[in-house]
């Protein structure tokens, strides 16, 4: 594998997480593109605990307009908390709720088997088995410790 091979898989195991993942109470279709920056931002407030928006911006490469909209987003879901900084109090830092919300619980809770099983298409369910046990090796090994 090449590193244009990996990338491709990586887009292709994107979009069936983007599949798996369940839709708001009161959504109007799928959220598309915007799931990727929210969970983007979520991965990185939980590995950087009180942090800026602009600091988000700058480690994830998002502008800064679609991390405030992510924050905003994962604040109305209780996923993260805001604070004024103390040592600046015109910027606000971001930082994980310390109780998982109704949503956060309804999201990890979600499976991704029948994304899955429409990305595999016509597969037999033992090629299924070995893609779900090739996913949990790769998850054991590369997934961040801290889960959004």
């Amino acid at each position: 594998m090449n590193g244009v091979e990996l990338f491709l898989l990586g887009r292709a195991l994107m979009k069936i997480g983007e599949a798996a993942m369940p839709e708001p109470e009161g959504g109007a279709g799928r959220h598309g593109g915007s799931v990727r920056s929210v969970l983007i931002v979520a991965s990185d407030v939980a590995t950087h605990p009180d942090t800026a928006v602009g600091e988000i911006a700058a480690r994830t490469g998002l502008p800064q307009s679609q991390v405030s909209t992510a924050v905003a987003r994962l604040k109305d879901t209780g996923a993260v908390i805001t604070a004024p900084d103390p040592a600046d109090r015109r910027r606000l830092l971001v930082r994980q709720a310390p109780q998982a919300s109704a949503r956060v619980a309804e999201v990890r809770a979600t499976t991704i088997d029948d994304a899955l099983d429409a990305a595999l298409g016509d597969s037999t369910p033992e090629q299924r088995k070995e893609v779900a046990g090739a996913l949990e090796v790769l998850a054991r090994h590369l997934a961040p410790r801290d889960q959004p």
